[in-house]
């Protein structure tokens, strides 16, 4: 994720996207609060950027917080708001160490407004940051982007700065949030799950996939070292026949 990294190969992913699924089903198992399970999962990712740096992956994205999720508890909500205060003002100096631009994806105005204070003065303070980027999805949903994209698009055919004709897969990925992003190389998902669920839909159309029945409290260095290894082996022909 900078060029801080000690390990690099064409063998590894440039850009990893991690579905983090599985903090309340760990909490759980231990007879804990799901609020426990979030804290445990924050440690986790802690953990995932430093071996971003170890790799040599220079973009992560996480998918923090679903437009589905609202539906959760109103306590629940609360506590993994408060939870993404505490990270930014703990790991700002994270940020710093590896001058990682923080970027969000999402419906961010829907967020808390000290959320969203803190998120924006974090975003300002690493917006020079060239060495990575750390991109949270926080109350998105795939299909809600590409829809406002699809209605951008449509509005600029309207007011004539666009023709129908001239719209492409390139026009589209420019209307994205993730516009100034590769697309994922690898997508991770936690704790056996085995689905998209609503997320970086037009992105993922050539990633691999790594699904693991960790749960995200207890993906740490082997899983992580585990997913690249896997990526490593696969052939990535983009619809081609190798030579």
């Amino acid at each position: 994720m900078s060029d801080h990294a000690t390990t690099t190969s064409a063998a590894t992913p440039q850009h990893i996207a991690i579905i983090m699924d599985g903090n309340g089903r760990w909490a759980q198992q231990r007879g804990l609060g799901r609020s426990a399970g979030h804290r445990a999962g924050a440690d986790a990712v802690v953990r995932t950027i430093e071996n971003c740096q170890k790799f040599g992956v220079k973009y992560l994205t996480l998918y923090a917080f679903s437009t589905e999720n609202w539906k959760r508890s109103p306590s629940e909500i609360a506590a993994l708001m408060q939870l993404l205060g505490e990270f930014l003002d703990k790991q700002s100096p994270m940020l710093d160490k590896y001058r990682i631009r923080l970027k969000i994806i999402g419906e961010m105005e829907r967020l808390p407004a000290p959320v969203r204070k803190k998120l924006q003065e974090a975003i300002a303070k690493s917006a020079h940051y060239d060495a990575g980027v750390l991109t949270i999805a926080l109350s998105y949903g795939s299909r809600n982007e590409i829809t406002a994209a699809v209605k951008a698009i449509a509005q600029k055919v309207q007011d004539g700065q666009l023709k129908a004709a001239d719209v492409s897969e390139e026009t589209i990925t420019e209307h994205l949030q993730t516009a100034d992003l590769p697309d994922p190389d690898l997508i991770i998902r936690s704790a056996g799950e085995q689905r998209l669920s609503n997320f970086l839909l037009w992105q993922a159309s050539y990633a691999e996939f790594y699904f693991t029945t960790a749960f995200w409290p207890d993906f740490g260095d082997d899983e992580f070292a585990a997913a690249i290894a896997e990526y490593a082996r696969r052939q990535r022909r983009y619809g081609g026949v190798p030579s």
